[in-house]
């Protein structure tokens, strides 16, 4: 890790989203790198929250900045002069797209554009890494793993808003940033689902059973059978570092597309999901809620191919999927249950899964 420390070190960072769920373990990571981060949230989504938790407000420069808000997006892109940045903000949740499906909308494709119509002002050279999500993809269930070449779709708002922030992506570096002619440089994520300690969204599966059993209650858990490729924060958040360390290195890769997710056995069932980390947090329970009838579509069967990561970009899951239950077990158990409640657990997750890096690399 120390030649990656050099990379990010006293390095301008603008992560957006940083208030969120992965947006808090990305900000803190990079400052253990000695990057100078700024970030740029509107709220704080959740409560509790992670970003909370971790102090973070008093350890980097803070935004409260609506990203649809053109005007004052710009005026932080000027004053910071950034490096890198990581546009992780969003409306994230399939659920709350059926509730505010304008609010979704605008906030994932305007927000996004205005992310690039920012990037015009950076006048140094600058990576950008901006995360969409692995619902782009036109969902037919297939269970080969989707490629980065697939055709995109939506049938919900909000992987409709993730595909259409795509496109304009697409058509933004054609237009604006061609790679002869341009100091910024883009790649795209796509992950998985993501799990980890720290998440408190709503209509989740681990942060709804750890609510739960915090309080010593049965979990209710729907649709046990829907299966998704399952993958501990960390794992996506050095995709993510990975895939900017290689953009600054190799700009060939401008432009480009990378999916972040874990082998297909990795591939889990909901009640498969319950039944594993239930090892890690003896004595807890759940029952299956009997949903009539679904006021909104999820899919079943959700798979990504990442053999581009791995060949391109040298990455994968290094986790098992015991490790990663694990994991966050013990991340939330220790939120929840100890005596001194510290931002320091987070951390050491991070130093515990770059020893595990370099471990797996030498062994490889």
């Amino acid at each position: 890790m120390k030649k990656n420390k050099n990379i990010f070190k006293n390095k301008k960072i603008i992560v957006t989203g940083h208030t969120g769920f992965k947006g808090s373990w990305l900000v803190t990571w990079l400052t253990l790198l000695g990057a100078k981060v700024t970030g740029i949230s509107n709220n704080i989504p959740t409560n509790p929250s992670h970003f909370k938790y971790l102090k973070l407000k008093s350890k980097i420069d803070n935004y409260k900045l609506d990203i649809r808000n053109l005007k004052k997006l710009k005026r932080v892109f000027k004053l910071k002069k950034p490096d890198y940045v990581f546009h992780l903000a969003a409306q994230s949740l399939v659920k709350k797209s059926y509730l505010s499906p304008k609010y979704t909308l605008e906030t994932n494709i305007i927000g996004t554009l205005n992310i690039l119509e920012s990037l015009k002002e950076v006048k140094k050279e600058c990576v950008a890494v901006i995360i969409t999500s692995d619902k782009v993809y036109k969902n037919v269930e297939i269970k080969r793993g989707y490629k980065e070449n697939d055709i995109l779709g939506g049938k919900d708002p909000y992987s409709a808003s993730k595909a259409s922030a795509e496109i304009i992506i697409k058509s933004y570096i054609e237009s604006f940033f061609p790679i002869k002619k341009t100091n910024v440089f883009i790649a795209i994520a796509r992950a998985g689902n993501v799990i980890g300690g720290g998440d408190w969204s709503e209509d989740r599966l681990i942060p709804d059973c750890v609510k739960s059993w915090a309080k010593k209650e049965k979990a209710f858990i729907r649709n046990p059978k829907s299966t998704r490729p399952w993958q501990h924060v960390l794992e996506v958040i050095w995709g993510y570092i990975t895939l900017a360390i290689h953009l600054k290195k190799n700009k060939n890769f401008h432009g480009e597309a990378f999916n972040f997710g874990p082998d297909n056995k990795f591939n889990h069932n909901v009640i498969h999901v319950v039944k594993t980390i239930r090892k890690y947090w003896m004595g807890m329970s759940w029952v299956v809620k009997k949903i009539r009838k679904k006021n909104f579509y999820e899919f079943n069967i959700l798979k990504l191919n990442s053999n581009k990561a791995k060949i391109l970009l040298k990455w994968r899951c290094i986790l098992t999927f015991n490790e990663t239950m694990k994991m966050v077990a013990e991340w939330y158990k220790n939120f929840y249950f100890s005596d001194k409640l510290s931002e320091n657990f987070t951390i050491l997750q991070i130093e515990k899964y770059q020893k595990l890096l370099k471990r797996r690399k030498r062994n490889k």
